[in-house]
C-alpha cells in the first residue's frame, strides 16, 4: 500500500506519504504562516504526520495542526503541492518521504495543546518562514504562497 498502512510491509524503496499543514493567518501584506520547531532537532517546520488509514489527507493535516502546534482551523480539500525530504525512521533507517501540504485558514490559536512544552510557535511572514525551512520544496510552497 503507498501509504504504508499497519499491517502492510513497504518495499525497500517505496515512498511513504505525510500529510502537512501550512497554517496562514490574514490576508495581503498582513498575511502570515505558522510554524512550529521539530521535537528533536529544533528546526522550523510545519505540521505534519502520517496519514492514518481511512483518514482523508486533509483532515490529517488538520489533527497534526491541532496536536503539534495548536491550531484550530480549516485545510482546504487539495494540497497546495507537495515536496519530499529524509525521514529517519526508528533504527536510524532513513526514508524519502513526499508531503502532501494543505493551507489550513486559522480559526484559533489556543493556548494549550498536547505538544506545547515539546515546540515553539511562531508566526512569519511566509517570505521569512521560507528562509527559516530546511527543505527546498517547502519553502518553495512559501515563496508561492497567494492570499485568498
Amino acid at each position: 500500500m503507498p501509504d504504508g498502512q499497519a499491517g502492510e510491509p513497504l518495499p525497500r524503496n517505496s515512498l511513504r506519504r505525510q500529510s502537512a499543514a501550512l497554517p496562514v493567518i490574514g490576508a495581503g501584506a498582513a498575511l502570515r504562516v505558522v510554524l512550529i520547531t521539530s521535537r528533536e532537532t529544533r528546526r522550523w517546520v510545519v505540521p505534519k504526520g502520517w496519514i492514518e488509514p481511512q483518514e482523508p489527507p486533509h483532515r490529517s493535516a488538520a489533527r497534526e495542526a491541532a496536536e503539534e502546534a495548536g491550531i484550530q482551523g480549516e485545510a482546504d480539500a487539495e494540497p497546495l503541492g507537495s515536496y519530499l525530504y529524509p525521514k529517519r525512521l526508528a533504527g536510524g533507517v532513513v526514508q524519502t518521504t513526499e508531503v502532501l501540504v494543505f493551507r489550513l485558514r486559522v480559526a484559533r490559536l489556543l493556548h494549550d495543546w498536547p505538544e506545547r512544552r515539546e515546540r515553539t510557535r511562531r508566526l512569519f511572514r511566509p517570505e521569512a518562514a521560507a528562509a527559516l525551512v530546511a527543505e527546498p520544496g517547502l519553502a518553495a510552497l512559501l515563496r508561492g504562497l497567494r492570499p485568498r
